[in-house]
């Protein structure tokens, strides 16, 4: 018994560690609710929802599948062949020179077939691995493009530029990579545990006495690393929408010599960032380890065995065991175990990619609050007839922004919303164009509910100016035509000219081809809303609408935006909301809003003989404007 004595303190040893390890993993388990850790989707799931993409290339996937095998025939023969070599010279008898050269012939082609079929393999993954992502992408940015504003609203930018980009790209490893190698390494440790059964099944019972404990140490492995995979996830997202913010607003931060405080609240995410990397670090490093000490202590178990079986010409369990048997099996550990490593880095790997497909899921799983009705129609025109009837909408429950609002809007007809800040008027506005849904009452377009109408026909119908002029990077022309084909230049200058925004365009040096650098920061307020006017003007639409077009605007360019307005007027229904009362004064009609409730409606002069509160407010600012001359 005692020639036993080395191998049970190497598993005493082990043991210790195993006992070691799932204390640990108890202690961390009872913890997981206090840190917040929740798992929202199962690894089966995500798997699913991938492999919904992976369908289409499915013929790819198992030429791949048969290159694989071909591939890992190397992994299981090559240990075969080198160990009958050593029994063959070993022995007195049956080794030549010929045999020599037939067993590294056949080694040689062996390994040749592995590397050309694996080089194969990769290149076609690539390719597959790319497209997917490119589809993922793709549906992830158009699904994007279909949320409403609310939902938009709740969600930082800098989160879903993680998901589109960061996100998808960690997605593609698993079909380049880990999915096929994780199959691969099932197949080779199947594969490499047959041929030992077949060469020496009582070494190779001794071997799979290791076996239990690498199943245990990679279940721990396994929960411990997704869990640092989704705080690395989290901590990089944070510090996305931080840069995001952050950096669209560095001028304030400039402006309010801040530059010190927001520094700091980089580094804390940074700091936090660091920390869930040093955890995933930890995990994996713990883990690995663990795996190699199994390896070597099953190693030293063989050599052991071995050695005490040929230099006593000692049967082990019923089988002998010589030279060749010791090499093959030498190989064949080394071959049983590095998958298994392989496995737990893949494993790691793969966690990640779960952890971002499940943020990714999550954006798919938003279903958009706007959506069109089954018997939704599309409509080819409009005359521009409006009407609001008891309208009652609210951002948040029950804090009412409209409060049971009714009016109607001629076609043709130029009407205009004031009030106070927070009375309504940019809400009216976006609720015409379905941005958000009423809570109660009806709007409707031409006498028919905008909710029985499909949301990209109506909108194709509505031209909206806002105060705060959005430009994209590239051209005047892009930014003009967003893409509408078969323009022509031609068109776009006409447009231009009819809103006076030629007299700019033409005194630069590109004309329409002019580089428009992010958010049009390279051009004034007045000259980015004067673009927005013929972007509008070159979609014809049937209904205009103006927020606050001519707020913080020169003089100069106030009047070109007077007199584009005068012009505009005369193209369709037009909705204004303004603050500057002398804008609106030949509005046909005028409603003036407080607190989400209609006070008074009319056109100029018959709100200023009522004496109302549009009389007030025109007063008020027709004060201030003679005290500015002066």
């Amino acid at each position: 018994m005692h020639e036993f004595y080395p191998i049970l303190i190497v598993g005493a040893i082990i043991s210790i560690f195993a006992v070691v390890f799932i204390i640990a993993y108890a202690t961390m388990k009872d913890k997981k609710e206090a840190i917040g850790f929740d798992r929202h989707m199962s690894d089966g799931e995500i798997i699913r929802r991938l492999l919904v993409y992976a369908k289409p290339y499915t013929g790819r996937f198992i030429f791949v599948f048969f290159l694989m095998i071909l591939s890992i025939v190397h992994e299981i023969i090559s240990p075969l062949i080198i160990g009958d070599l050593v029994s063959t010279i070993g022995s007195e008898e049956g080794f030549t020179l010929t045999y020599l050269y037939r067993s590294i012939l056949a080694y040689a082609a062996i390994l040749a077939i592995s590397l050309i079929c694996t080089y194969v393999q990769s290149i076609i993954l690539q390719k597959t691995g790319q497209r997917i992502v490119s589809n993922i992408r793709e549906d992830l940015f158009k699904h994007i493009e279909y949320l409403s504003h609310n939902q938009l609203n709740k969600i930082p930018v800098g989160t879903l530029v993680t998901r589109v980009t960061n996100d998808t790209n960690a997605i593609s490893v698993t079909f380049t990579n880990i999915m096929v190698n994780l199959i691969k390494n099932c197949f080779i440790i199947i594969g490499v545990l047959t041929a030992m059964l077949l060469l020496n099944y009582m070494l190779t019972l001794m071997i799979l006495c290791f076996v239990p404990f690498v199943v245990l140490f990679t279940v721990i492995f396994r929960k411990s690393s997704r869990r640092a995979h989704r705080r690395v996830k989290d901590g990089t997202t944070n510090i996305n929408i931080f840069l995001s913010e952050n950096l669209s607003g560095m001028k304030i931060i400039q402006i309010f010599n801040r530059e010190e405080r927001k520094k700091d609240e980089f580094d804390e995410r940074n700091r936090t960032l660091g920390k869930a990397k040093y955890g995933q670090m930890f995990v994996f490093g713990i883990f690995r380890p663990m795996v190699y000490m199994l390896y070597i202590s099953s190693i030293l178990c063989l050599f052991y065995l071995g050695a005490r079986g040929y230099i006593n010409n000692v049967v082990f369990l019923g089988q002998m065991i010589d030279s060749g048997i010791i090499v093959s099996f030498y190989s064949y550990i080394s071959k049983f175990f590095n998958p298994i490593q392989n496995l737990a880095e893949q494993f790691n790997r793969l966690q990640a990619t779960f952890a971002s497909a499940e943020k990714i899921f999550t954006i798919f799983d938003i279903q958009p609050e706007l959506t069109d009705e089954p018997d939704a129609i599309e409509l080819d025109h409009i005359e521009g007839n409006i009407e609001f009837r008891n309208v009652w909408f609210s951002y948040l429950p029950d804090e009412w922004v409209l409060k049971d609002v009714s009016f109607t809007v001629n076609a043709g007809d130029t009407v205009a919303f004031v009030g106070s800040t927070g009375s309504g008027k940019t809400t009216i506005l976006s609720l015409i164009c379905r941005n958000y849904d009423i809570q109660k009452g009806q709007i409707l377009i031409d006498g028919i509910d905008i909710k029985k109408i499909k949301i990209a026909s109506l909108r194709r119908h509505f031209g909206q100016m806002l105060q705060d002029v959005f430009l994209f990077s590239g051209t005047i022309r892009s930014n003009i035509t967003l893409g509408l084909e078969n323009v022509t230049d031609e068109e776009v200058m006409a447009a231009c000219r009819y809103v006076n925004a030629d007299s700019f365009i033409d005194k630069l040096s590109g004309k329409l081809d002019e580089e428009v650098r992010e958010r049009g920061n390279n051009f004034s307020a007045g000259q980015r809303q004067l673009i927005s006017f013929a972007r509008t003007i070159l979609h014809k639409p049937a209904v205009m609408i103006l927020d606050e077009a001519t707020a913080n605007i020169d003089t100069e360019t106030e009047i070109l935006i007077q007199d584009s307005l005068e012009k505009m007027m005369n193209i369709g229904t037009m909705l204004m909301v303004a603050h500057r009362l002398s804008t609106i004064q030949h509005a046909d009609k005028i409603i003036v809003l407080s607190h989400g409730e209609i006070l008074e409606e009319g056109t100029h002069q018959e709100l200023l003989q009522k004496k109302g509160s549009y009389y007030k407010l025109y007063t008020l600012q027709y004060h201030k404007e003679q005290l500015t001359k002066r």
